[in-house]
């Protein structure tokens, strides 16, 4: 493939998210638009979009590279996100929507206090900027290496192109152009991982009524694992399927923030149970797209990378016809910028709502902050994506990802603390929790093999780091309750 072919389809593609833009925010600039898209967004384009939004860039590469050393055992851990959206629905979307929020976090202070709120969005704020950092950082290296170098433009020049085009889509409209957005990334996403399990069909020369029959047969298609010693045992990857869930989405605000862009609750649930049923049929197209890539090197001969991740992108740039390069690199661009644009918009509207007390500012003033606010995190972003890269070392970035994972911890312990009990806290102690519980993880995490007969964690840290939170707001409560009305415990 020529990069400057590749290149003309990537900016072909930007440009349609520019449309997008104009034509979401040509009826003037608001934060409210920004913020929460009027409330006033269709429940099933908001469906649709999240699923864009879910994934990544990572995971466009990692679900079809673990298939050969795990199958289809990854869906023990689908069935538990549906666990956690059904919590997500039932439980959360209720009590967001009865406090007509548009910063989630603001419950925490209504229900715990000022501290507490100011904890939970920091938290918020660190965890997304370093995720939504590292997915570009990953991305853009593959786009850097496919089209930019061989054009002579340096990373630090791919990087800034890159945020620029998602500040330039998104700042005026916000949330009002993510939908739209969001919406059309999936459907690009989607098309090419349609085209891909058409291209690898082909090259096995089989029919697409073929595929089921064939996948059922192969080595890959178990799915339960019954071995409770096992890293991967069915009731481990479920509990953590749908804590992972209820943390790294209902107390999310990039994640919630389309939810509550819908006109009602009502349709805010109906987004999110067709949101399930829609996200468990795409991992089930990702896990088989895997499936075919081993099956199509195992008859081919071909050597495959030893690092999973690696086998779809060396297949589809190397060794299928060119429209399967130009699929991947345009879809793994498309799930990327969906979740890094709606970061981008979240990281804005948490800030301004959190930390510049937006409710008592004239709106002239609110647009003004928003705008230097987006830009901001626009530059950080950058910042930090170019930190990666002089730190370019795997093992760095693996503990980044450990990391982001551990700021979820502390926020399942206060919103569980604050659903599940009616006891007030000493809210000025709340921070130094916040930063205790996940070091006290760490270092229970770290010697578990020793202390605890050969156990080793895996995705529970962050049900311990969530214990632990509450263990320690339980120890700085007292039994008197919430004075504050609709924040009552369940």
């Amino acid at each position: 493939m020529s990069p400057l072919f590749t290149l003309g389809i990537i900016v072909s593609y930007f440009c349609l998210l520019l449309l997008v833009s104009f034509m979401t925010s040509k009826k003037g600039e608001s934060t409210a638009g920004f913020f929460l898209a009027n409330r006033a967004s269709p429940w099933y384009i908001v469906a649709f979009g999240m699923i864009g939004t879910t994934l990544s860039g990572i995971t466009f590469v990692s679900i079809p590279g673990m298939v050969e050393k795990t199958g289809f055992t990854y869906l023990q851990m689908v069935l538990g996100y549906v666990l956690g959206y059904v919590v997500i629905a039932l439980v959360l979307l209720p009590l967001y929507y009865r406090l007509r929020l548009v910063s989630i976090y603001t419950y925490l202070e209504q229900r715990l206090g000022f501290w507490s709120y100011k904890t939970g969005s920091a938290f918020f704020l660190l965890s997304r900027t370093l995720s939504a950092a590292l997915r570009l950082y990953l991305v853009a290296g593959v786009l850097q290496l496919a089209v930019f170098s061989p054009l002579g433009i340096p990373f630090a020049g791919t990087v800034g192109i890159t945020i620029a085009f998602i500040w330039v889509y998104t700042f005026r409209g916000g949330m009002k152009t993510i939908i739209w957005t969001d919406t059309l990334q999936t459907l690009a996403m989607l098309l090419c991982l349609g085209i891909s399990i058409w291209v690898v069909a082909e090259e096995l020369d089989l029919s697409l009524l073929a595929l089921p029959q064939i996948l059922g047969d192969s080595s890959y298609a178990h799915i339960w694992v019954t071995d409770p010693k096992a890293p991967n045992f069915f009731l481990k990857q479920l509990m953590a399927g749908m804590f992972i869930t209820i943390a790294m989405t209902g107390l999310d605000q990039d994640m919630m923030q389309k939810n509550l862009s819908c006109r009602n609750l009502s349709e805010a649930q109906k987004n999110m149970f067709w949101f399930t049923v829609i996200l468990v049929a795409v991992n089930v197209l990702f896990l088989c797209l895997g499936a075919l890539l081993y099956l199509y090197a195992a008859e081919t001969g071909i050597l495959l990378p030893t690092k999973g991740d690696d086998v779809f992108p060396e297949l589809a740039l190397q060794h299928f016809p060119a429209v399967a390069g130009v699929a991947f690199i345009l879809g793994i661009t498309a799930i990327t910028y969906a979740s890094a644009d709606s970061a981008l918009t979240s990281l804005t509207t948490a800030f301004c709502v959190d930390f510049l007390n937006f409710q008592h500012r004239p709106e002239a003033q609110r647009l003004r902050y928003k705008n230097w606010v987006h830009l901001g995190f626009s530059g950080l972003l950058m910042a930090v994506i170019l930190l990666f890269r002089v730190y370019n070392d795997e093992s760095i970035i693996a503990t980044l990802f450990t990391l982001v994972g551990y700021t979820y911890g502390p926020l399942l312990g206060m919103y569980s603390f604050g659903l599940l009990t009616g006891r007030s806290v000493q809210d000025k102690v709340v921070p130094l929790l916040g930063v205790l519980s996940p070091v006290l993880t760490y270092v229970v995490s770290t010697n578990s093999v020793e202390w605890f007969w050969g156990y080793q964690f895996g995705f529970e840290v962050l049900l311990l780091n969530g214990l632990l939170m509450f263990l320690g707001l339980w120890l700085v409560s007292s039994r008197k309750p919430s004075t504050v009305p609709g924040v009552s415990p369940i």
